[in-house]
Protein backbone atom coordinates (compact mmCIF):
# COMPACT_ATOMS: atom_id res chain seq x y z
CA UNK A 1 0.00 0.00 0.00
CA UNK A 2 2.50 2.71 0.90
CA UNK A 3 4.23 2.15 -1.94
CA UNK A 4 1.71 1.98 -4.47
CA UNK A 5 0.74 5.23 -3.08
CA UNK A 6 4.40 6.47 -3.25
CA UNK A 7 3.93 5.29 -7.00
CA UNK A 8 0.47 7.53 -7.26
CA UNK A 9 1.70 10.47 -5.58
CA UNK A 10 4.42 10.69 -8.68
CA UNK A 11 1.90 10.51 -10.94
CA UNK A 12 0.10 13.31 -9.14
CA UNK A 13 3.35 15.21 -9.27
CA UNK A 14 4.05 14.66 -13.15
CA UNK A 15 0.65 15.67 -14.21
CA UNK A 16 0.21 18.67 -11.99
CA UNK A 17 3.42 20.13 -12.73
CA UNK A 18 3.08 19.44 -16.60
CA UNK A 19 6.92 18.53 -16.87
CA UNK A 20 8.66 17.24 -20.35
CA UNK A 21 7.27 13.99 -21.73
CA UNK A 22 10.17 11.92 -20.95
CA UNK A 23 9.95 12.59 -17.18
CA UNK A 24 6.79 10.69 -16.92
CA UNK A 25 6.12 7.68 -14.93
CA UNK A 26 7.17 4.04 -17.04
CA UNK A 27 6.58 1.87 -14.02
CA UNK A 28 2.84 -0.89 -14.01
CA UNK A 29 -0.55 0.49 -14.33
CA UNK A 30 0.62 3.97 -13.65
CA UNK A 31 3.57 3.78 -16.68
CA UNK A 32 0.49 2.64 -18.96
CA UNK A 33 -1.77 5.46 -17.32
CA UNK A 34 1.11 8.21 -18.11
CA UNK A 35 1.18 6.61 -22.05
CA UNK A 36 -2.42 7.36 -22.54
CA UNK A 37 -2.51 10.72 -20.63
CA UNK A 38 0.55 11.76 -22.98
CA UNK A 39 -1.31 10.60 -26.57
CA UNK A 40 -4.97 12.52 -25.13
CA UNK A 41 -2.22 15.62 -24.30
CA UNK A 42 -0.59 15.16 -28.39
CA UNK A 43 -3.77 14.97 -29.36
CA UNK A 44 -5.11 17.80 -27.83
CA UNK A 45 -2.55 20.04 -28.76
CA UNK A 46 -2.66 19.05 -32.33
CA UNK A 47 -6.08 19.70 -32.32
CA UNK A 48 -5.87 23.15 -30.89
CA UNK A 49 -2.99 23.49 -33.70
CA UNK A 50 -5.08 22.80 -36.15
CA UNK A 51 -8.35 24.83 -34.75
CA UNK A 52 -5.66 27.97 -35.14
CA UNK A 53 -4.64 27.69 -38.01
CA UNK A 54 -8.22 27.02 -39.28
CA UNK A 55 -9.02 30.14 -37.39
CA UNK A 56 -6.39 32.38 -38.59
CA UNK A 57 -6.85 31.11 -42.27
CA UNK A 58 -10.83 32.35 -41.46
CA UNK A 59 -9.70 35.78 -40.53
CA UNK A 60 -7.47 36.07 -43.53
CA UNK A 61 -10.27 34.85 -45.94
CA UNK A 62 -12.32 38.08 -44.15
CA UNK A 63 -9.70 40.22 -44.16
CA UNK A 64 -9.42 39.73 -48.29
CA UNK A 65 -12.91 40.07 -48.52
CA UNK A 66 -13.67 43.26 -50.24
CA UNK A 67 -16.96 44.01 -48.36
CA UNK A 68 -16.84 45.31 -44.90
CA UNK A 69 -17.27 42.25 -41.99
CA UNK A 70 -17.88 43.53 -38.28
CA UNK A 71 -18.50 41.08 -35.25
CA UNK A 72 -20.93 42.74 -32.72
CA UNK A 73 -21.48 40.92 -29.09
CA UNK A 74 -25.12 41.10 -27.35
CA UNK A 75 -24.54 44.50 -26.56
CA UNK A 76 -23.65 45.77 -30.09
CA UNK A 77 -19.71 46.07 -29.14
CA UNK A 78 -16.96 45.69 -31.34
CA UNK A 79 -15.54 42.02 -30.77
CA UNK A 80 -13.56 42.12 -34.24
CA UNK A 81 -13.58 43.53 -37.63
CA UNK A 82 -11.62 43.66 -40.89
CA UNK A 83 -9.63 46.41 -42.75
CA UNK A 84 -12.32 47.40 -44.84
CA UNK A 85 -15.49 47.48 -42.36
CA UNK A 86 -12.30 50.31 -40.28
CA UNK A 87 -12.23 52.06 -43.33
CA UNK A 88 -15.97 51.75 -43.85
CA UNK A 89 -16.31 53.30 -40.90
CA UNK A 90 -13.66 55.11 -39.83
CA UNK A 91 -12.68 52.76 -36.84
CA UNK A 92 -9.18 51.96 -35.45
CA UNK A 93 -9.18 48.29 -35.19
CA UNK A 94 -7.02 48.16 -32.40
CA UNK A 95 -8.31 51.22 -30.24
CA UNK A 96 -11.97 50.66 -30.89
CA UNK A 97 -11.67 46.87 -29.90
CA UNK A 98 -15.55 46.58 -27.37
CA UNK A 99 -16.31 49.81 -27.81
CA UNK A 100 -20.40 50.73 -28.45
CA UNK A 101 -20.68 50.87 -32.07
CA UNK A 102 -23.46 53.23 -31.53
CA UNK A 103 -20.98 55.58 -30.41
CA UNK A 104 -18.58 55.61 -32.96
CA UNK A 105 -20.70 56.05 -35.69
CA UNK A 106 -23.23 59.18 -35.34
CA UNK A 107 -25.19 58.33 -38.56
CA UNK A 108 -28.77 59.37 -37.59
CA UNK A 109 -30.50 56.56 -39.96
CA UNK A 110 -27.59 54.00 -38.62
CA UNK A 111 -28.97 54.71 -35.25
CA UNK A 112 -32.51 53.83 -36.13
CA UNK A 113 -31.84 51.15 -37.96
CA UNK A 114 -29.39 49.49 -35.05
CA UNK A 115 -32.53 50.09 -32.27
CA UNK A 116 -35.30 48.91 -34.27
CA UNK A 117 -33.96 45.06 -34.90
CA UNK A 118 -35.42 44.55 -37.79
CA UNK A 119 -32.75 43.99 -40.00
CA UNK A 120 -34.94 42.10 -42.57
CA UNK A 121 -33.35 44.58 -45.45
CA UNK A 122 -30.17 46.69 -46.02
CA UNK A 123 -29.73 50.50 -45.79
CA UNK A 124 -27.77 53.36 -47.43
CA UNK A 125 -26.28 55.30 -45.43
CA UNK A 126 -22.89 57.84 -46.44
CA UNK A 127 -19.36 56.64 -45.56
CA UNK A 128 -17.02 58.17 -42.90
CA UNK A 129 -15.27 60.14 -45.74
CA UNK A 130 -18.55 61.21 -47.87
CA UNK A 131 -18.26 64.83 -49.10
CA UNK A 132 -20.17 66.51 -51.64
CA UNK A 133 -17.49 66.65 -53.87
CA UNK A 134 -16.78 62.66 -53.49
CA UNK A 135 -19.67 61.27 -52.12
CA UNK A 136 -19.72 57.57 -50.57
CA UNK A 137 -22.40 55.26 -50.24
CA UNK A 138 -22.11 52.25 -47.85
CA UNK A 139 -25.22 49.82 -47.87
CA UNK A 140 -24.97 48.13 -44.36
CA UNK A 141 -26.85 45.12 -43.16
CA UNK A 142 -26.89 43.27 -39.55
CA UNK A 143 -27.27 39.80 -39.08
CA UNK A 144 -28.26 38.67 -36.40
CA UNK A 145 -26.83 35.16 -34.68
CA UNK A 146 -25.33 32.99 -31.86
CA UNK A 147 -26.55 34.21 -28.52
CA UNK A 148 -27.54 37.53 -29.20
CA UNK A 149 -24.60 38.36 -31.53
CA UNK A 150 -25.02 40.06 -34.49
CA UNK A 151 -22.84 40.34 -38.05
CA UNK A 152 -22.65 44.09 -39.31
CA UNK A 153 -21.77 43.50 -43.79
CA UNK A 154 -20.98 46.60 -45.34
CA UNK A 155 -20.28 47.19 -48.73
CA UNK A 156 -19.48 50.11 -51.52
CA UNK A 157 -21.76 51.05 -53.65
CA UNK A 158 -20.74 54.48 -54.65
CA UNK A 159 -20.41 53.24 -58.00
CA UNK A 160 -23.48 51.45 -58.30
CA UNK A 161 -25.39 54.49 -57.18
CA UNK A 162 -23.65 56.90 -59.64
CA UNK A 163 -24.69 54.21 -62.46
CA UNK A 164 -28.07 54.12 -61.28
CA UNK A 165 -28.49 57.85 -61.75
CA UNK A 166 -26.57 58.16 -64.90
CA UNK A 167 -28.92 55.91 -66.02
CA UNK A 168 -31.91 57.33 -64.84
CA UNK A 169 -30.76 60.60 -66.44
CA UNK A 170 -29.76 59.16 -69.82
CA UNK A 171 -33.71 57.59 -69.80
CA UNK A 172 -34.85 61.17 -68.91
CA UNK A 173 -32.97 62.78 -71.60
CA UNK A 174 -33.02 60.27 -74.27
CA UNK A 175 -37.04 60.79 -73.41
CA UNK A 176 -37.02 64.48 -73.34
CA UNK A 177 -34.74 65.14 -77.09
CA UNK A 178 -37.40 62.51 -78.55
CA UNK A 179 -40.11 63.83 -77.14
CA UNK A 180 -40.14 67.26 -78.99
CA UNK A 181 -40.08 66.25 -82.72
CA UNK A 182 -42.53 63.46 -81.95
CA UNK A 183 -44.75 66.01 -80.53
CA UNK A 184 -44.06 68.12 -83.44
CA UNK A 185 -44.90 65.07 -86.10
CA UNK A 186 -48.05 64.17 -84.27
CA UNK A 187 -49.54 67.65 -84.93
CA UNK A 188 -48.31 68.10 -88.41
CA UNK A 189 -50.09 64.71 -89.11
CA UNK A 190 -53.17 65.46 -87.15
CA UNK A 191 -52.94 68.79 -89.24
CA UNK A 192 -53.04 66.60 -92.61
CA UNK A 193 -55.72 64.61 -91.49
CA UNK A 194 -58.28 67.06 -90.83
CA UNK A 195 -57.84 70.36 -92.73
CA UNK A 196 -57.74 70.36 -96.88
CA UNK A 197 -54.64 72.20 -96.93
CA UNK A 198 -53.60 73.42 -101.15
CA UNK A 199 -50.18 72.04 -102.29
CA UNK A 200 -47.70 74.76 -100.85
CA UNK A 201 -49.00 74.36 -97.47
CA UNK A 202 -49.03 70.17 -97.66
CA UNK A 203 -45.48 70.19 -99.01
CA UNK A 204 -44.33 72.49 -95.99
CA UNK A 205 -45.84 70.45 -93.64
CA UNK A 206 -44.23 67.64 -95.21
CA UNK A 207 -40.74 69.11 -95.30
CA UNK A 208 -41.00 69.32 -91.38
CA UNK A 209 -41.95 66.16 -91.08
CA UNK A 210 -39.07 65.35 -92.93
CA UNK A 211 -36.70 67.36 -90.58
CA UNK A 212 -38.44 66.31 -87.27
CA UNK A 213 -37.99 62.41 -89.12
CA UNK A 214 -34.45 63.28 -89.70
CA UNK A 215 -33.74 64.65 -86.25
CA UNK A 216 -34.77 61.36 -84.58
CA UNK A 217 -32.88 59.69 -87.19
CA UNK A 218 -29.46 61.44 -86.15
CA UNK A 219 -30.25 60.51 -82.65
CA UNK A 220 -30.41 57.38 -83.07
CA UNK A 221 -27.50 56.80 -84.94
CA UNK A 222 -25.67 58.80 -82.49
CA UNK A 223 -26.67 56.50 -79.58
CA UNK A 224 -25.92 53.35 -81.52
CA UNK A 225 -22.47 54.94 -81.98
CA UNK A 226 -21.51 55.16 -78.70
CA UNK A 227 -23.15 51.68 -77.64
CA UNK A 228 -20.88 50.48 -80.25
CA UNK A 229 -17.75 52.21 -78.82
CA UNK A 230 -18.38 51.21 -75.09
CA UNK A 231 -18.90 47.46 -75.72
CA UNK A 232 -16.22 46.67 -78.82
CA UNK A 233 -12.79 45.93 -78.29
CA UNK A 234 -9.63 48.59 -78.35
CA UNK A 235 -8.50 49.42 -81.79
CA UNK A 236 -5.04 47.88 -83.04
CA UNK A 237 -2.63 48.97 -85.10
CA UNK A 238 -3.44 47.48 -87.88
CA UNK A 239 -5.28 49.37 -90.16
CA UNK A 240 -4.24 53.06 -91.22
CA UNK A 241 -5.62 55.87 -92.69
CA UNK A 242 -3.95 58.59 -94.25
CA UNK A 243 -4.44 61.64 -93.17
CA UNK A 244 -4.45 63.86 -96.46
CA UNK A 245 -7.21 61.99 -97.48
CA UNK A 246 -9.15 62.42 -94.03
CA UNK A 247 -8.90 66.09 -94.02
CA UNK A 248 -10.44 66.01 -97.73
CA UNK A 249 -13.19 64.20 -96.50
CA UNK A 250 -13.51 66.18 -93.57
CA UNK A 251 -13.23 69.57 -96.02
CA UNK A 252 -15.97 68.39 -98.04
CA UNK A 253 -18.74 67.15 -95.27
CA UNK A 254 -17.99 70.77 -93.68
CA UNK A 255 -18.76 72.41 -97.08
CA UNK A 256 -22.16 70.77 -97.43
CA UNK A 257 -22.94 71.70 -93.84
CA UNK A 258 -22.30 75.24 -93.90
CA UNK A 259 -24.45 75.49 -96.41
CA UNK A 260 -27.21 73.74 -95.33
CA UNK A 261 -26.92 75.62 -92.42
CA UNK A 262 -26.17 79.09 -94.08
CA UNK A 263 -27.05 80.89 -96.77
CA UNK A 264 -24.96 80.08 -100.29
CA UNK A 265 -22.95 82.88 -101.64
CA UNK A 266 -20.77 85.44 -99.55
CA UNK A 267 -22.46 84.99 -96.15
CA UNK A 268 -21.36 80.78 -96.14
CA UNK A 269 -18.39 80.44 -93.03
CA UNK A 270 -14.65 80.91 -94.19
CA UNK A 271 -12.91 77.11 -93.88
CA UNK A 272 -9.38 77.03 -93.70
CA UNK A 273 -7.88 73.63 -94.03
CA UNK A 274 -4.28 72.95 -94.07
CA UNK A 275 -3.05 69.09 -93.64
CA UNK A 276 1.13 69.68 -92.75
CA UNK A 277 1.22 66.04 -91.95
CA UNK A 278 1.73 63.39 -95.14
CA UNK A 279 2.19 59.99 -93.05
CA UNK A 280 -1.14 58.09 -91.79
CA UNK A 281 -3.07 57.42 -88.30
CA UNK A 282 -3.28 53.83 -86.96
CA UNK A 283 -7.21 53.49 -85.83
CA UNK A 284 -10.50 52.74 -86.95
CA UNK A 285 -10.81 55.02 -89.53
CA UNK A 286 -14.84 55.15 -89.13
CA UNK A 287 -14.21 56.10 -85.74
CA UNK A 288 -11.26 58.65 -86.21
CA UNK A 289 -13.67 60.38 -88.88
CA UNK A 290 -16.24 60.56 -86.64
CA UNK A 291 -14.78 61.97 -83.70
CA UNK A 292 -12.88 64.69 -86.25
CA UNK A 293 -16.15 65.44 -88.20
CA UNK A 294 -17.93 65.93 -84.91
CA UNK A 295 -15.77 68.60 -83.74
CA UNK A 296 -16.00 70.12 -87.10
CA UNK A 297 -19.95 69.68 -87.05
CA UNK A 298 -20.00 72.04 -83.97
CA UNK A 299 -17.96 74.32 -84.89
CA UNK A 300 -20.21 75.12 -88.15
CA UNK A 301 -23.50 74.56 -85.91
CA UNK A 302 -22.36 76.99 -83.11
CA UNK A 303 -20.31 79.85 -85.09
CA UNK A 304 -22.12 82.22 -86.93
CA UNK A 305 -22.65 82.75 -90.63
CA UNK A 306 -19.80 83.95 -92.18
CA UNK A 307 -17.10 83.21 -88.90
CA UNK A 308 -14.13 81.49 -89.71
CA UNK A 309 -12.90 77.72 -89.01
CA UNK A 310 -9.58 76.84 -89.35
CA UNK A 311 -9.29 72.84 -89.31
CA UNK A 312 -5.55 71.79 -88.95
CA UNK A 313 -3.35 68.81 -88.82
CA UNK A 314 0.51 68.28 -88.10
CA UNK A 315 2.91 66.51 -86.31
CA UNK A 316 4.83 67.75 -83.10
CA UNK A 317 8.75 67.36 -82.79
CA UNK A 318 7.94 64.60 -79.82
CA UNK A 319 5.97 62.68 -82.74
CA UNK A 320 2.31 63.14 -81.30
CA UNK A 321 -0.14 63.82 -84.23
CA UNK A 322 -2.11 67.46 -83.73
CA UNK A 323 -5.62 67.74 -85.06
CA UNK A 324 -7.47 70.76 -83.89
CA UNK A 325 -10.98 72.82 -84.91
CA UNK A 326 -10.76 76.44 -84.26
CA UNK A 327 -13.43 78.98 -84.71
CA UNK A 328 -14.45 82.62 -84.06
CA UNK A 329 -18.17 81.60 -82.40
CA UNK A 330 -19.25 83.31 -79.41
CA UNK A 331 -17.42 80.91 -77.06
CA UNK A 332 -17.59 79.17 -73.96
CA UNK A 333 -17.62 80.20 -70.37
CA UNK A 334 -15.16 78.54 -68.16
CA UNK A 335 -18.15 77.11 -66.28
CA UNK A 336 -19.38 74.80 -68.93
CA UNK A 337 -15.97 73.21 -69.98
CA UNK A 338 -15.65 70.58 -67.67
CA UNK A 339 -18.94 69.04 -68.61
CA UNK A 340 -19.10 69.42 -72.49
CA UNK A 341 -18.38 65.57 -73.07
CA UNK A 342 -20.96 64.87 -71.11
CA UNK A 343 -24.09 63.26 -72.69
CA UNK A 344 -26.98 65.25 -73.57
CA UNK A 345 -25.11 68.57 -72.17
CA UNK A 346 -25.29 71.59 -74.22
CA UNK A 347 -24.31 75.15 -73.56
CA UNK A 348 -27.84 76.52 -75.46
CA UNK A 349 -30.01 74.20 -76.14
CA UNK A 350 -32.16 76.36 -78.72
CA UNK A 351 -29.24 76.73 -80.64
CA UNK A 352 -28.27 73.54 -81.18
CA UNK A 353 -31.52 72.16 -81.78
CA UNK A 354 -32.28 74.36 -84.30
CA UNK A 355 -28.80 73.85 -86.07
CA UNK A 356 -29.84 70.02 -85.63
CA UNK A 357 -27.24 68.69 -82.77
CA UNK A 358 -28.17 65.83 -80.63
CA UNK A 359 -25.75 67.10 -77.28
CA UNK A 360 -23.91 63.43 -78.47
CA UNK A 361 -20.81 64.57 -80.41
CA UNK A 362 -18.52 65.48 -78.10
CA UNK A 363 -19.11 62.46 -76.16
CA UNK A 364 -18.60 60.75 -79.17
CA UNK A 365 -15.28 62.59 -79.41
CA UNK A 366 -14.57 61.70 -75.50
CA UNK A 367 -15.31 57.85 -76.62
CA UNK A 368 -12.99 57.72 -79.82
CA UNK A 369 -10.16 59.67 -77.90
CA UNK A 370 -9.81 57.50 -75.22
CA UNK A 371 -10.14 54.78 -77.39
CA UNK A 372 -7.09 55.41 -79.60
CA UNK A 373 -4.83 56.82 -76.30
CA UNK A 374 -5.52 60.42 -77.50
CA UNK A 375 -6.27 63.37 -75.37
CA UNK A 376 -9.08 65.69 -76.00
CA UNK A 377 -8.82 69.37 -74.83
CA UNK A 378 -10.94 72.50 -75.00
CA UNK A 379 -9.88 76.27 -75.02
CA UNK A 380 -12.34 79.48 -75.25
CA UNK A 381 -12.84 82.50 -74.64
CA UNK A 382 -16.38 84.14 -74.41
CA UNK A 383 -16.70 86.39 -77.84
CA UNK A 384 -13.61 85.04 -79.25
CA UNK A 385 -14.16 81.46 -79.86
CA UNK A 386 -12.74 78.26 -79.33
CA UNK A 387 -10.72 75.10 -80.23
CA UNK A 388 -10.79 71.84 -79.91
CA UNK A 389 -7.72 69.77 -79.92
CA UNK A 390 -7.15 66.09 -80.55
CA UNK A 391 -3.20 65.27 -79.65
CA UNK A 392 -2.40 60.99 -80.89
CA UNK A 393 0.28 59.46 -78.95
CA UNK A 394 3.88 58.78 -81.68
CA UNK A 395 2.99 55.15 -81.19
CA UNK A 396 -0.53 55.86 -83.46
CA UNK A 397 1.39 58.20 -85.79
CA UNK A 398 2.84 56.02 -89.10
CA UNK A 399 5.63 58.53 -91.02
CA UNK A 400 5.31 59.27 -94.78
CA UNK A 401 4.55 55.97 -97.00
CA UNK A 402 6.22 55.47 -99.88
CA UNK A 403 4.87 56.79 -103.10
CA UNK A 404 1.87 54.73 -104.18
CA UNK A 405 1.06 52.99 -101.27
CA UNK A 406 -0.70 56.21 -99.55
CA UNK A 407 -4.93 55.64 -98.97
CA UNK A 408 -6.61 57.10 -101.72
CA UNK A 409 -10.02 59.25 -101.07
CA UNK A 410 -11.61 56.04 -102.57
CA UNK A 411 -9.76 53.67 -100.24
CA UNK A 412 -11.26 55.69 -97.68
CA UNK A 413 -14.46 56.39 -98.45
CA UNK A 414 -14.44 52.37 -98.66
CA UNK A 415 -13.35 52.23 -95.60
CA UNK A 416 -15.41 54.42 -93.59
CA UNK A 417 -18.84 52.76 -95.66
CA UNK A 418 -17.91 49.40 -94.55
CA UNK A 419 -17.48 50.07 -91.07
Amino acid sequence: MLQDQWRTGQMLRWLRNDPPVENAPTFGVWGEAATRVRRLLRDRDRQIIDSQARLKDFLSALQASPNGVMLLDGDSRIEWCNQTAAAHFGLDTERDMLQTIGNLVRDPGFANYLASNDFHSSLNMSGRDSSSAHPVTLSVQLHPYGDGRKLLLSRDVTALEQAEAMRRDFVANVSHEIRTPLTVLAGFVETLQTLNLDESERQQYLALMAQQADRMQTLVSDLLTLSKLEGSVLPGFDTHVAVAALMRQLEADALALSQVIGIAGDTDHHFVFKCEFDGELAGVPSELFSAMSNLISNAVRYTPVGGHITVKARQLAGGCLVFSVADTGPGIAAEHLGRLTERFYRVDRSRSRETGGTGLGLAIVKHVAQRHGAILTIESVVGKGSVFTLTFPPSRVVPVVVAGAQTSQETLSAQLGAQ
